[in-house]
């Protein structure tokens, strides 16, 4: 895609309000970010990712980088989304939606498409769960984020040193769970 090869001109376009310009950054980075939002389990990855790309919109005139520091810049919007999210839910508990108003909707989906994810999203969040939450984050940042150390650093206000070693610790545990769920033949 031209975009990857010419981000200053997208980020000019869209700070003249271009609405392709907008629907380009959305696209090159949603994905990632959503991606981030649900392995780090948001109650509506879908609603914190459009918070989040609202707050791109309302601050993307105080931005100022190239693509690897805008990506960075998005990632670190998407956590503290997080961790708003966090504590507006430890003061308000959710109540579950009544039986009648699901039964109401219904099934939605290709149930076997569904199983898939749903298994899918199982073990990753199995692997994810035996990470501490710092290690969560800095796995997710790596990896889905496509963060430098240092850009995860600054996101998660820690030091390099202390990301690599969270980030070495927490990728020592998945491969050590990994490595106890092989199966031979």
């Amino acid at each position: 895609m031209w975009f990857r090869s010419n981000f200053a001109a997208v980020l000019r376009a869209a700070r003249n309000g271009e609405e392709w310009a907008w629907r380009a950054l959305y696209t090159e980075h949603a994905p990632a970010l959503l991606g981030y939002l649900r392995a780090r389990r948001a109650d509506q990855p879908e609603d914190l990712l459009g918070e989040v790309m609202l707050q791109v919109v309302r601050d993307l005139p105080t931005f100022d980088g190239g693509k690897p520091q805008f990506r960075a810049w998005a990632f670190t919007i998407a956590h503290h989304r997080l961790l708003d999210e966090a504590r507006r839910a430890a003061r308000r508990p959710a109540e579950p939606m009544p039986a009648p108003e699901l039964e109401r909707l219904g099934p939605l989906g290709d149930a076997e498409e569904d199983a898939l994810r749903a298994l899918s999203a199982e073990r990753v969040g199995h692997l994810l769960a035996q990470l501490s939450p710092d290690q969560q984050n800095v796995v997710l940042l790596r990896v889905l984020g496509e963060l430098t150390v240092e850009q995860v650093a600054d996101v998660m206000g820690k030091s390099p040193g202390a990301v690599k070693a969270l980030q070495r610790r927490g990728l020592e545990t998945i491969r050590s769970e990994l490595g106890s769920e092989r199966v031979t033949l």
